[in-house]
């Protein structure tokens, strides 16, 4: 079918004045868009827009001239909005994944969708590629959709495609999407990851994240067999697993044989192995972190990091003290929903330790593991959902456990150095006796 492109400038003349836009998360951002941005300011009043895992260089997020114009509601912080967030403009959202668009719905009604997608098929279908962690439903919400269709965009399979009769503006666009890169885990993420393995056997589901730790589960996995997925993200991790013939899905209960997430980030690589790929399936956030969702495959194991945690088990996920340093996320959506599945385990991990700068401006060592969190912390996962802890030197179960019980095994994976202060100090705040 002959399909119409438009400009930027035509998209932008679609924003209004007080419009609440949501753009894809991460991967899916609508980077034309979001770079000329700045560009209406002179004709509109206050536009806010939220987005999640935040990766664009733009005028209007970086240039302070802008901030009684653009103001930011941000899901997740990434490093960019970590490095900006002393603008008044940018404002945190405590959210569960899986009720993330429900809520924002209920709180502010958008009136702009704006994301990416892939090229328009023979039938004119896009598919919106990275994610429907929130995207779909908030399509069915918005007054005006704005996608950036793109080649480097893969063709996804799942419940987030679209007729392009069905957008108001359909923006040509080359650029190469964004990702992260594998990252080698460091000799302690292998100890943890080893450690985290002991636990995964041959046809388990398993949920990981990015980073070194969720690198080192992988390392430590490569040799075992008909692993399944069910995910929040399928990252460059989780295409190495199926590269080494560990993951094929085939004892899951749910989607047997396919890889079911609702967002894709990573690499090049990773980019090409999902593209038209019927064992990759994109769902609604809505639906793939539902716990009980989570809890139908059974043997579920579900990885999560955590920066903090105090000696009764409260994680301290999102923020450092009070200052914010990424956000809530699905950790409670797949933590719980592992711990529905049968024989299902939920794995919180953390270094023992991190080097923090001090008043003197001198870089210490201090405990991950504390007595009680930093004022201001945001408790991400309740010591109510606890299951598994790790760090380098051990892992211990804190399910079903009294406090007594959770202070001392919690101080016995804690660096030794530490673990005669934190006594002295779970006497102090009589978490024993």
């Amino acid at each position: 079918m002959d399909i119409k492109f438009k400009t930027i400038d035509d998209a932008l003349n679609l924003i209004k004045d007080n419009d609440y836009i949501v753009t894809g998360l991460a991967a899916s951002e609508p980077r034309l868009l979001l770079q000329n941005l700045h560009k209406i300011a002179n004709r509109i009043n206050k536009v806010t827009i939220a987005n999640c895992l935040f990766g664009v260089e733009t005028e209007f997020m970086n240039n302070p001239i802008y901030e009684e114009k653009f103001h930011m509601d941000s899901w997740f912080h990434s490093s960019m909005i970590r490095r900006a967030v002393n603008q008044k403009n940018i404002h945190y959202v405590p959210n569960h994944l899986h009720v993330c668009a429900k809520k924002k719905i209920f709180h502010a009604s958008p009136t702009v969708y704006a994301g990416v997608c892939s090229m328009p098929d023979k039938h004119g279908y896009v598919s919106l590629g990275f994610s429907n962690t929130y995207e779909m439903r908030i399509i069915e919400q918005a007054r005006t959709i704005i996608l950036e269709a793109n080649p480097n965009i893969p063709r996804v399979h799942g419940d987030h495609f679209l007729h392009v009769n069905q957008v108001d503006c359909l923006v040509r666009a080359d650029y190469v999407p964004p990702g992260v890169p594998y990252l080698e885990p460091t000799e302690k993420d292998i100890k943890i990851g080893n450690f985290i393995a002991q636990y995964i056997n041959d046809g388990d589901c398993i949920q990981l994240g990015i980073g070194g730790i969720p690198n080192a589960v992988v390392k430590a996995l490569l040799n075992k067999k008909h692993l399944g997925v069910h995910t929040e993200m399928i990252t460059p991790g989780i295409y190495k697993l199926v590269e080494a013939g560990a993951v094929d899905g085939s004892k899951k209960q749910v989607h047997k044989g396919q890889i079911v997430a609702t967002m894709i980030y990573g690499d090049e690589a990773l980019y090409k192995f999902v593209d038209d790929n019927p064992a990759v399936l994109i769902l609604d956030g809505a639906t793939v972190n539902e716990p009980t969702n989570i809890a139908k495959n059974d043997n579920q194991k579900s990885i999560n990091t955590t920066i903090e945690i105090d000696l009764t088990g409260q994680c301290a996920s999102e923020s450092i003290g009070a200052k914010i340093y990424s956000g809530t996320g699905g950790q409670a959506d797949t933590a719980i929903g592992a711990q529905k599945s049968k024989n299902g385990i939920s794995f919180i991990a953390l270094y023992s330790t991190a080097f923090v700068r001090n008043e003197n401006g001198e870089k210490e060592e201090i405990s991950k593991i504390v007595p009680v969190l930093n004022p201001g912390a945001g408790v991400t996962l309740s010591r109510n959902d606890v299951d598994m802890v790790v760090t380098e030197y051990g892992i211990v179960s804190l399910r079903g456990t009294n406090i007594k019980e959770r202070v001392e095994r919690l101080i016995s994976i804690a660096h030794p150095k530490f673990r005669k202060q934190l006594y002295d100090d779970a006497v102090k705040y009589n978490l024993i006796r």
